[in-house]
């Protein structure tokens, strides 16, 4: 934001006689006068020199005008602070819900690339997306690659289970005990595996 002072090309602790042979030269130099063939513009700017002049040269006028201008800056200032942090916020939802839909595309054995298409389907930046993609992949692999052989085979028994009972309709009970586990699960992306993606890889800016 340009200021008096700005205008008068010296510093916001300028002495009297600084402004006043700031003033003095500037004015020479836009007088309409010596600007022929543009003296409407010539002479603007010299209105604004005076105004300018006529403000600073004013010791109360220039105790005003710089506690206005503070307050001003420091407003402008809060405005920029505020819409910064409402902007890294949405930023932040918007990178936990593609971890989660990715962490919950890899935990179905989706491969890496199905991994990144889906996250480019939902309007991730394609460069997080594969930043994502590649983490998410790896963080499953490592978790497979700590579950027991035993705790393995339950998990396919019971994926075995599941695809066989497709078939045929559920009741009731079955539905509402089967909908709770796989609600519990699509939150548990959000919840848990946000977290460990901060630590492992941030969310870069």
């Amino acid at each position: 934001m340009a200021t008096l002072y700005d205008l008068l090309n010296v510093h916001a602790d300028a002495s009297d006689a600084e402004i006043k042979r700031a003033y003095r030269r500037a004015a020479m130099k836009v007088h309409p006068d010596r600007n022929v063939g543009r003296e409407a513009s010539a002479h603007a700017q010299f209105q604004e020199l005076k105004e300018a002049y006529a403000i600073l040269s004013d010791p109360e006028q220039r105790r005003v005008y710089d506690a206005v201008y503070a307050e001003e800056t420091e407003r402008l200032a809060r405005e920029r602070d505020e819409e910064a942090a409402r902007v890294q916020a949405a930023r932040d939802a918007e990178y936990a819900r593609h971890v989660a839909v990715a962490m919950r595309f890899a935990e179905q054995g989706h491969n890496r690339d199905v991994v990144f298409g889906v996250l480019l389907g939902h309007d991730c930046e394609p460069q997080l997306a594969g930043r994502i993609a590649d983490g998410a992949h790896a963080l499953h692999l490592s978790r497979q690659a700590s579950t027991s052989p035993h705790e393995q085979g339950e998990e396919a028994m019971s994926r075995d289970a599941g695809q066989a009972q497709e078939g045929r309709p559920r009741s009731a009970p079955e539905r509402a005990h089967g909908d709770e586990p796989r609600a519990s699960a699509e939150r548990t992306p959000v919840d848990f595996f946000s977290a460990v993606w901060r630590g492992m890889f941030g969310l870069h800016s």
